[in-house]
């Protein structure tokens, strides 16, 4: 058993035996006390009732003292309780002078129910040991009155002792139940405990697995409860942590063969014009070209991996302000259109018709957008081809509109294309960071970047942006 369940199996034990330990406790207590109550509280009253009226019927028809004893020698002869209960009379000395069971004659009692109702001449009540022999009793004395005086005391004695075993049954059984619902408790919270500790051991040691790096490994889903739920949730990350570690691998591949070409690119040439092998101005120049533009590959490849390491590690921010979308956008287009002449490439431009207000953004990062799809545009769009771009009003959004002749996107890439990471079937694609950041820029402005296959061919990129009220992240 792994520490977790004897844990979890201790914790839940301890709660819910307890708590229901302490609530059997108070009802057993609350029951005792009730039940005791009741049997002692039931057993007064009727002695109480019936000695008060033999004092009363006494005080009433008994008007000498040979009456009376010859009315208590009717009740003690024909009193048919004898079984359970001892009726006495008792003199004003406190002996008794007639009794149903006739072997007390003569004795005193010695209790203070004797004396407190010829003080009082009032019915009182006494419940304890008896004196002379030790039983648990319970004894109800009521005066005998001449006029004012008392003349005798007429006592009813009742033995405890069967109505303490009765009490005590019911106690064991009422303990009985107690403990058989204690242990209808620890079997259902052993089962339940089972139910929740497996699955979670089998989690557990699942997500150890992929912690260690197994990544893809699946658990087995065998409820459909809140486990069930985190079993799926555990699956999902391992799923994607798989592709992510999957994708990361291919990413860090790609960028080291991107990277790679343009050192090659530099160092050879670097080498070549610094050996002094090269005379020709022509060459020399083609050769600091090369150097060049690589460099700018190179600084620009340096530039995607910053803002994505910005964007993972949280250090991405915008400073939004009041942008004209159409003259930034315009600007772009003007900047490529001369960079991409000599290389037969026209950026064809086409302006929105109205007059647009200005839009909630961050110029320095549209910017960047704008330049990273032209110039993938551009790229990928193949030589003497025009590259499209245009800007329109749709309802609330401003549409910014790229579109290039080239070869496209692979049908099963376009899902995916805008991923972290993700390169695609298409070695052409450059090393799959510009379009994921581009797409978190738009994003954070409230906008949205589509990317599509255009009729006739190429792809036609569509960056959307609320013209107003944007939901606009700051980080």
């Amino acid at each position: 058993m792994s520490l977790m369940q004897k844990g979890i199996r201790r914790r839940w034990m301890v709660n819910s035996i307890g708590t229901v330990s302490f609530v059997l406790l108070v009802a057993m207590i609350s029951f005792s006390v009730f039940v005791g109550n009741y049997y002692y509280n039931s057993i007064r009253s009727a002695l109480q009732t019936q000695a008060t009226a033999v004092g009363d019927f006494l005080s009433s028809y008994a008007t000498s003292e040979s009456t009376y004893l010859e009315m208590a020698n009717y009740y003690i002869n024909d009193f048919d309780e004898r079984e359970s209960l001892e009726l006495q009379f008792i003199s004003t000395s406190g002996q008794i002078v007639l009794s149903s069971y006739g072997l007390t004659s003569g004795g005193s009692p010695g209790t203070s129910d004797i004396t407190e109702a010829i003080n009082s001449q009032n019915v009182f009540c006494w419940s304890g040991r008896d004196p002379s022999t030790g039983e648990r009793i319970m004894a109800v004395s009521a005066p005998i009155l001449y006029g004012n005086d008392v003349k005798g005391v007429v006592r009813l004695v009742s033995s405890l002792s069967i109505v303490d075993r009765q009490f005590m049954l019911l106690i064991l059984i009422a303990l009985g139940v107690c403990i058989g619902a204690l242990s209808m408790v620890y079997i259902t919270n052993l089962y339940f405990i089972r139910s929740i500790v497996e699955p979670m051991t089998s989690i557990t040691e699942t997500a150890k697995r992929i912690a260690a790096g197994s990544y893809g490994v699946q658990i087995e889903r065998k409820f459909d409860d809140e486990i069930g739920e985190l079993a799926t949730t555990i699956n999902d990350m391992s799923q994607k942590i798989g592709q992510n570690e999957k994708m990361q691998t291919e990413f860090i591949s790609s960028v080291s063969h991107e990277l790679r070409t343009p050192l090659t690119a530099i160092n050879g040439w670097s080498e070549t014009l610094l050996s002094g092998e090269i005379h020709d101005p022509e060459s020399i120049h083609k050769g600091l070209s090369i150097i060049v533009s690589e460099g700018h590959r190179l600084s620009k490849m340096v530039d995607e991996l910053l803002e994505f390491s910005r964007i993972e590690d949280g250090r991405f921010t915008l400073n939004v302000e009041p942008v004209d979308i159409t003259a930034e956008f315009e600007d772009a287009v003007f900047t490529y259109q001369q960079l991409y002449r000599a290389k037969n490439i026209r950026m064809a431009y086409t302006p929105c018709e109205e007059e647009l207000p200005l839009i909630p953004g961050d110029p320095e990062r549209l910017r960047q957008v704008f330049s990273n799809l032209l110039d993938n545009a551009a790229k990928h769009g193949g030589g003497n081809q025009v590259i499209e771009t245009s800007v329109v009003r749709e309802e609330d959004q401003v549409a910014i509109r790229i579109r290039d002749h080239g070869p496209g996107v692979a049908e099963k890439d376009l899902p995916h294309v805008k991923e972290k990471f993700y390169k695609g079937s298409s070695k052409a694609r450059g090393n799959g960071i510009g379009l994921a950041v581009c797409d978190e820029i738009v994003a954070r402005l409230g906008g949205s970047l589509d990317v599509a296959n255009a009729e006739g061919g190429g792809c036609r990129i569509t960056i959307r942006l609320p013209l107003s009220n944007p939901t606009v992240g700051s980080s």
